[in-house]
């Protein structure tokens, strides 16, 4: 004899809204918790602020207030075109930065000078605790190849040479 259950028989569904609830939730939160672990790096920059005019000072600016090196190609450094020792490139650095501790150094290098040598000199820079460093990047005028420098041909600097004349037609 067969017998049938009081209760009536269901069928299992897979309801698919509450799943996507659930999805979203966790795209959700994994997205706020990688954006909350990201670090942001860079370097410090000091941008000048504007200073009204009134508040300019009216002194001339010292002249020990900045200082140029240049290191020519045979690596020697010249301090504001002055010839130094390799030796006494420290003391003077040191003593320097000494008396003002607030000085600009422009560093620029014959385009014959190697790297490491420029990199040496900036090394030493920083070691004597000077912060404050600029390069001067110019190209000499009359230097051969330089704008508006004729070059061996006559021509300004960077253009072709001008073409021959025509030869005369007997």
């Amino acid at each position: 004899m067969k017998l049938t259950s009081p209760v009536p028989k269901k069928r299992a569904r897979i309801e698919i809204i509450p799943l996507i609830d659930i999805m979203f939730f966790l795209l959700a939160s994994f997205m706020m918790v990688s954006l909350s672990q990201v670090h942001m790096k860079g370097i410090r920059v000091n941008l000048p602020a504007i200073v009204p005019p009134t508040a300019q000072p009216t002194a001339t600016p010292d002249p020990r207030d900045h200082l140029s090196l240049f290191i020519d190609a045979d690596g020697v450094v010249h301090f504001d075109k002055e010839v130094v020792t390799d030796g006494d490139v420290m003391p003077r650095l040191l003593a320097l930065y000494k008396g003002n501790a607030k000085v600009k150094v422009f560093l620029s290098a014959d385009r014959e000078a190697l790297h490491g040598e420029v990199m040496k000199l900036l090394d030493r820079v920083r070691s004597a605790g000077i912060e404050k460093v600029a390069y001067e990047i110019k190209i000499k005028h009359g230097a051969p190849g330089a704008p508006g420098t004729p070059n061996a041909a006559g021509a300004p600097g960077g253009a072709p040479p001008p073409p021959p004349p025509p030869a005369p037609t007997p």
